[in-house]
């Protein structure tokens, strides 16, 4: 069970894999087919491969959960505002060092041309070297956006795109809710 693509971003909806159910973590990668399939509906597979592809790759799941609590550990010390010059940041650039790409021009359907990178995909970690630029990207970027849901029980993370930034939760259908029927039952029995 993971709560997909609620992060606004790629690198928040890779730490977003692994959620609490019940007050346990729940693993959504356990495989990797199950992280070969969240690679093609995040879009990080390369165009035209199939998923099949890659859930065999050796050591796949392996380096992409190395990956997922390295970039937490990052995120998490970001957002607590602590000294990024006192992080090891050696292993994030070995991730980094592994995007062997080359850009390509593609015609789209309306005879517009495009630019895109193409990325090596033989290894695990070739694979995984486009998710660990998002995370570069993040951890480089403006950092205000980046939150945590407010529901204490949970442990998603978010970019809060929001027009006011105001967002508070990791989905106002789950947590949102589940505080506002909270607050209702408070209020009701006070």
């Amino acid at each position: 069970m993971t709560m997909d693509f609620l992060g606004d971003h790629p690198a928040l909806d890779m730490l977003n894999t692994v959620v609490q159910v019940q007050g346990e973590a729940v693993d959504g990668w356990r495989s990797g087919a199950d992280v070969a399939d969240w690679l093609a509906r995040a879009g990080y597979l390369p165009s035209g491969a199939a998923m099949a592809d890659f859930s065999g790759l050796p050591g796949l799941l392996e380096e992409a959960r190395a990956l997922r609590e390295l970039v937490r550990k990052l995120v998490a010390r970001r957002k607590d505002g602590l000294a990024m010059e006192t992080v090891d940041l050696a292993a994030l650039n070995a991730a980094l060092a592994q995007g062997r790409r080359h850009m390509e021009l593609a015609a789209g359907d309306d005879n517009a041309l495009a630019l895109r990178p193409v990325y090596a995909a033989g290894t695990a970690r070739q694979v995984l070297a486009p998710l660990a630029e998002a995370a570069a990207e993040l951890l480089a970027g403006d950092f205000t956006l980046v939150k945590h849901c407010e529901n204490p029980d949970c442990t998603l993370w978010f970019a809060d795109r929001t027009k006011s930034h105001r967002r508070r939760w990791c989905s106002m259908a789950i947590c949102g809710n589940r505080h506002k029927v909270a607050s209702f039952r408070s209020r009701r029995a006070g």
